[in-house]
């Protein structure tokens, strides 16, 4: 027998889904934390909403600062076709969680730099409408490794707590996560042994040079063993940070996946620094 037969399946998949547009409905907010302001949509529209990858991505569509006005786009054969001149704020944002039974569907947003999406957090109330598209699709990350590793800002923790929500009791983490101080932590559950070192930017912003979450990566004593890495954070900074673990840690750049949820100096991007 092939000895690669009896290796575990470690091979992504990638899941495309019918690109949808919906009108929600704010049901609650909660202020989790000083910068993280958790608000649970909800409504019929819900119907149909899948989101079966740990990190997947909806847009939001923010209503217009001066009417309140909401406009959404309809589903066309090659994307969103817009009402002419109607285009509004969208940000992307990863579901934290869907409850299929409740129709409801929770959206954490890290409160930082006061954008729109920010100022529409911070005033946002029952019965607001909000409106979501998609997710278009998914990469599912098999859970067949030694262990995993995961990296992210406060923008990510959503992310990352679907991850560790995810993985089965016996596997192996370790997580690497920035917030503003220890004021900002959020409890992440799991069924898996983890271990995470909580970055505090506030005390990190004193030291010059290296960010925040690569100083940490440096200081980390890694587990032995295959590994899945996954990053979400400031652009440059997810690029270092998978330089870091290909160049110093021999990390299988196939098993990395890393992002830039934000860049620097710019508004609304999200960038892919995998092959």
């Amino acid at each position: 027998m092939n000895d690669t037969a009896l290796l575990p399946d470690r091979t992504p998949q990638r899941v495309r889904h019918t690109l949808r547009f919906r009108e929600l409905t704010v049901q609650s907010v909660q202020r989790v934390t000083p910068h993280l302001v958790r608000v649970t949509l909800g409504g019929d529209a819900l119907e149909g909403f899948t989101s079966p990858g740990f990190d997947d991505h909806v847009k939001l569509f923010f209503p217009d600062e001066a009417t309140g006005a909401l406009t959404l786009p309809t589903a066309g054969p090659d994307g969103p076709i817009w009402p002419e001149g109607r285009k509004p704020t969208m940000r992307d944002y990863t579901p934290r969680h869907f409850d299929a039974m409740a129709q409801t569907l929770e959206i954490d947003f890290a409160l930082h730099e006061a954008g729109p999406a920010t100022r529409w957090a911070e005033q946002a109330a029952v019965g607001q409408r909000l409106g979501v598209g998609g997710p278009r699709g998914s990469f599912i990350v098999p859970t067949a490794f030694d262990w995993h590793l995961l990296i992210g800002d406060d923008t990510a923790l959503p992310a990352i707590a679907r991850r560790l929500a995810e993985l089965p009791k016996g596997t192996r983490a370790v997580v690497l996560a920035e917030v503003d101080s220890a004021a900002d932590h959020v409890d992440l559950p799991s069924a898996a042994d983890v271990d995470i070192s909580w970055v505090h930017r506030n005390e990190a912003r004193a030291a010059a040079g290296t960010p925040p979450l690569l100083a940490a990566l440096h200081a980390t004593r890694l587990p032995t063993g295959a590994f899945h890495a996954w990053i979400g954070c400031e652009s440059a900074h997810a690029k270092a940070l998978r330089a870091h673990l290909i160049d110093e840690c021999r990390a299988n750049p196939k098993w990395i996946r890393a992002s830039g949820y934000w860049r620097a100096g710019t508004a609304a991007t999200h960038d892919s620094h995998d092959e």
